[in-house]
């Protein structure tokens, strides 16, 4: 449904995404996951048309849409979310949602009904008519999903649309997350709660400076030497296979490493 074959972004003298190739299929939920400054949020933008690759392509469903700008590629059927969420604050949520919906529905009644249904299917049924300037992180996070889902796309990018969620509301949007899959919809994901990468994916592609270093299921890349590595330093993997007795270092990081059930370190991706 989704492919990238070979993808690369420069910034001058940072290679920030190299040679980048990944597949998502028809209806799976991929999660991209790696340690802040790894480049995801960066392939996020080559996908969806706000960067262009110095090289490489993208394709939607078989369609070549390298370089195409953002507004085609959402018309074709891509849509994103992004890491700061910036809801309309004076307008309702309906509205916002709405926004969303313009893009296939010109008419303004036609925009707000599917607004209702959208608000809906994301748990914000009772929420419609609040000013979006009052809703919580959550109700923020929720809404930015559904701005996106009103675009009517095939395919979803989620921005970490978990950060910042207390344990019980990653619970429940994971739980909307697999409804809308359940739908048809395929789902790429950048996610740090490991919590929701194990839940939601049934795949995952890690990503360190730029490159792929690893695919696999979410038990499978969490097991990875070279993964553990990538997020805690060079010899990580030796000392927590070790165990405490190779000293305090030993057993602490592992709350921040990949198989960990709460959120990595913030930071930018």
């Amino acid at each position: 449904m989704l492919a990238t074959s070979r993808l690369s972004k420069r910034f001058g003298g940072l290679l920030a995404v190299a040679d980048v190739s990944i597949e998502v299929a028809r209806g799976e939920i991929v999660a991209l996951i790696g340690p802040n400054g790894a480049g995801k949020t960066t392939l996020f933008g080559l996908i969806s048309g706000f960067i262009p690759p110095d090289e490489g392509a993208v394709r939607l469903d078989g369609e070549d849409i390298t370089r195409r700008p953002p507004h085609e590629i959402a018309r074709r059927g891509l849509a994103r979310t992004f890491q700061i969420v910036q809801p309309f604050g004076r307008l309702t949520v309906r509205e916002n949602i709405a926004v969303g919906a313009h893009l296939r529905l010109r008419e303004r009644r036609a925009a707000l009904a599917r607004a209702e249904q959208v608000g809906r299917q994301v748990g914000m049924a009772a929420l419609l008519e609040r000013p979006a300037a009052q809703l919580t992180v959550a109700g923020r996070k929720r809404l930015e999903v559904a701005r996106a889902l009103a675009t009517s796309p095939r395919v979803l990018l989620l921005d970490e649309v978990m950060a910042g969620l207390n344990p019980v509301e990653v619970t429940e949007l994971v739980a909307v997350l697999r409804q809308i899959r359940d739908t048809g919809m395929t789902i790429l994901l950048i996610e740090h709660i490991m919590q929701a990468v194990v839940t939601l994916a049934e795949r995952v592609v890690v990503l360190n400076q730029g490159r792929v270093i690893a695919e696999g299921t979410p038990a499978g890349i969490g097991a990875m030497p070279h993964v553990v590595e990538a997020y805690l330093g060079q010899g990580a993997a030796r000392r927590l296979a070790a165990g405490p007795a190779a000293g305090p270092t030993a057993a602490g990081p592992t709350a921040a490493g990949p198989t960990a059930a709460g959120p990595a370190a913030p930071g930018t991706a």
